[in-house]
């Protein structure tokens, strides 16, 4: 029986119940063909002591493993694995043989052509990271957005939430963000003219592949936002890169481009540019708008984190002021409030929303339309607005802390804007090794981006999008602390 101790490892700090852990190394066993069918196993107390936990856990583990098929318990005589297996029976492993199964690869042919491998850096409970300017997940109304979840399934109507539903997204919600988007974005839009979406990427994607074709010349800032670019690469289209001042996007360049070439649209993140953080100014909206009807040229407005702006209130979204629908804007929830709620939206003309509709059902044919029911509701009874207010006033007072921290700690050695709004700073670093720092903090327990997914051109990068939101005074103090000691 000594051997089960060998092959049944426990991993206490594991999410998954200890019961499964025992459960699914015993199929492995089975699978390998060193529990042969028909093996006695040892009883549920045995085993128990064997393995130091509680008798009942093992009683569970046998109970899963008789559920499933793998073994077959007789009373008064014990537990035994069973003669006719779920699975085919395998070949007997030897210490010699060697396993034909790499998980890593795949004999699979796939067009690998158009998109580069992506690789996102898991983020472990507790880790101290300085991220690209995201919220700060402790603040989130979880417990009303709980309740809400709540008390719709205890209507009597709540079943149709559980069955297909609109891929435009759930009617209510569309309702009641259409009048919020009216009466804080002066966006003159009804719920026909609104897309829910997973996120502002899908947005992005969506419009994107419905107006543009393989060749087509279209505009983005650079620097830029890299999955944007990612998208429109993928897509096959030719992008034409335009510099980013202190007044957003240069216009005046975006005009010449368009005196040589037939552009199909221009991408642009107004509010809080990513990545620098700058905002477009009035004026260069307004001659943007109008380049759009002179040259027939679509804009695409990402608008993801228009909420937190703390200097002044912030200039009116361009779709605001169009009259054409040559504007498509797209925003988020995810900044308001957390990354794993993926709601997004697309606003346009009610044929364009049909139309974006049609190609998101190839993919997706519907969001989640229980949680959108739920976020409707927090919308309706003023939730989401108490939560946006309360979290400004917390990210100005971090933006403030942390301004002072990098003006205090790292003054001689980077120069950077206060923002007006967003949740991060733009910072530049003299005469640094934005991987070796990268590297370094890493090492002594600190997540920051080597800046190199900011770039498109092959250039070093001597700029970081620092954010500040999702970190507390003292989480910042710590957080700079160690900048300052690879800096030193």
């Amino acid at each position: 029986m000594e051997d089960f101790q060998d092959f049944i490892i426990i991993d206490k700090s594991s999410d998954a119940p200890v019961y499964l852990q025992i459960t699914n190394a015993i199929i492995q066993q089975i699978k390998h063909g060193r529990l042969r069918e028909g093996r006695k196993m040892p009883s549920s107390r045995n085993l128990a002591d064997l393995l130091s936990v509680n008798r009942m856990t093992i009683v569970a583990a046998y109970e899963e493993l008789q559920a499933q098929g793998w073994i077959i318990q007789h009373p008064r005589k014990g537990s035994f694995v069973h003669n006719e297996l779920p699975v085919v029976q395998p070949e007997s492993i030897s210490d010699h043989h060697e396993i034909a199964l790499n998980s890593n690869k795949t004999p699979l042919l796939f067009n690998n052509s158009l998109v580069e491998s992506y690789h996102e850096t898991e983020i472990k409970r507790g880790q101290l990271v300085l991220d690209d300017g995201f919220p700060d997940t402790r603040l989130a109304p979880i417990e009303e957005l709980t309740r809400s979840m709540k008390s719709i399934f205890k209507r009597a109507g709540y079943s149709k939430y559980l069955n297909y539903g609109s891929t435009k997204g759930n009617d209510v919600l569309r309702k009641v963000l259409s009048a919020n988007l009216n009466d804080t974005r002066g966006l003159p839009v009804e719920e026909n003219n609104l897309l829910i979406t997973r996120g502002a990427t899908m947005g992005i994607y969506l419009t994107a592949r419905i107006i543009g074709r393989p060749g087509d010349d279209i505009i983005m800032s650079e620097p830029g936002f890299h999955l944007a670019r990612k998208i429109f690469e993928q897509l096959e289209l030719t992008i034409n890169k335009v510099n980013v001042d202190h007044n957003g996007i240069d216009v005046e360049c975006i005009e010449k481009i368009c005196r040589t070439k037939n552009i199909r649209f221009v991408y642009i993140v107004p509010h809080h540019h990513f990545p620098t953080t700058v905002t477009l100014s009035l004026d260069r909206r307004i001659k943007l708008l109008e380049l759009s009807h002179r040259y027939n040229f679509t804009i695409i407005e990402d608008d993801y984190d228009y909420d937190f702006h703390y200097s002044r209130n912030p200039i009116m979204p361009m779709a605001s002021i169009d009259t054409s629908s040559k504007v498509i804007y797209i925003g988020t929830l995810t900044k308001t409030l957390v990354p794993s709620i993926r709601i997004g939206f697309l606003a346009a003309s009610e044929d364009f929303v049909e139309h974006a509709a049609s190609y998101r059902n190839l993919i997706d044919f519907q969001g989640d339309g229980f949680l959108e029911a739920a976020i409707a509701e927090l919308y309706r009874d003023g939730t989401i607005a108490r939560h946006i207010k309360k979290s400004v006033k917390t990210y100005r007072e971090r933006r403030d802390h942390f301004c002072e921290l990098l003006k205090k700690e790292l003054g001689d050695k980077i120069s950077f804007t206060i923002p007006n709004g967003g949740m991060s700073v733009w910072v530049q670093f003299k005469n640094t090794d934005l991987r070796k720092l990268s590297a370094e903090a890493h090492y002594k327990g600190l997540e920051i981006n080597d800046g190199s997914k900011y770039d498109s051109v092959g250039n070093p990068c001597d700029s970081l999008r620092l954010g500040f939101a999702s970190l507390n005074f003292t989480e910042q103090i710590k957080a700079v602390g160690i900048l300052k000691s690879c800096l030193l």
